[in-house]
């Protein structure tokens, strides 16, 4: 109940630019990342969310300045001077936001500021130790502290928990790694999926710039993902059980068999390669 109340929270909450840095080559760069750095799959997810948050605040924080300002040459000078560092700055944002994820998650294993700068210093960025504390900080006040969101893996686990209490009779740590593949997958491959669930939604193979703008609230709704990946997962490893297990998450979440359908469609589709149904 209460991972549902805050995802409804999120959605509702939702800003007009959200997903905007969540393009496959930042993902991947963060999954790489985290790989190297031998992290849980929680935080690389938790150090996405973080970094599409802090960017977002950081270009409407941009956005307000310049509104506020008079459009004199030297503000203008300034305002684009604020963009240009945001761009130079993005890896080294990215590598602050896998940290603070690693400190949420792995207490033991937190990725510490001499890994952190020897990394950069590799691709030769010349950051200091002082710039990387000052740069964890910036996006600690930036999103006020409120860093510790769900992800959607604690949606898939919570579900699964949920299943098997209820008595749906699931391979427990088969079906979760594969849910776990499939939840990399869907971020790697998220504008591909959910262009694909777009046009299935509306029968429609040309959505208009209205349908794509309101469809941003399915795309960030964690409780879809995380039944949709339930869904995938059961389909692949076990198709006799997945009717069964469609209805029992359609029972708990609310959300419609025909969603589940949809988006495991989506998925799969994008799995095989085929546009066959």
């Amino acid at each position: 109940l209460r991972l549902a109340s805050d995802n409804e929270r999120g959605l509702r909450e939702l800003a007009d630019e959200a997903e905007s840095f969540k393009e496959t080559q930042i993902v991947e760069f963060v999954f790489l990342l985290a790989e190297k750095w031998h992290l849980d799959h929680s935080a690389r997810y938790q150090a996405v969310e973080l970094l599409d948050r802090f960017m977002i605040k950081r270009v409407e924080q941009i956005c307000q300045s310049s509104h506020q300002s008079d459009r004199s040459q030297a503000q203008g000078s300034s305002t684009s001077s604020q963009k240009d560092q945001l761009c130079d700055t993005l890896v080294l944002r990215l590598v602050s936001c896998i940290q603070l994820a690693s400190k949420l998650s792995l207490h033991y294993n937190i990725v510490n500021n001499d890994t952190a700068l020897k990394f950069l210093q590799s691709l030769k960025y010349s950051y200091t130790k002082q710039e990387l504390l000052e740069s964890e900080l910036a996006v600690l006040e930036t999103l006020r502290f409120q860093i510790n969101v769900s992800t959607p893996l604690a949606y898939v686990e919570l579900l699964l928990e949920v299943l098997g209490h209820n008595g749906c009779l699931l391979p427990a740590k088969p079906l979760h790694q594969m849910c776990v593949k499939l939840l990399d997958f869907s971020y790697l491959m998220r504008d591909a999926i959910y262009d694909t669930l777009l046009k299935v939604a509306i029968e429609n193979s040309t959505p208009s710039k209205l349908q794509v703008a309101k469809f941003l609230t399915v795309k960030e709704d964690l409780m879809l993902l995380a039944v949709g990946i339930i869904s995938t997962s059961v389909f692949i490893l076990n198709p006799g059980l997945w009717k069964q297990v469609v209805e029992h998450l359609n029972c708990v979440t609310g959300i419609t068999s025909q969603s589940i359908l949809e988006f495991s469609y989506a998925v799969l589709k994008h799995i095989v390669g085929s546009t066959t149904p």
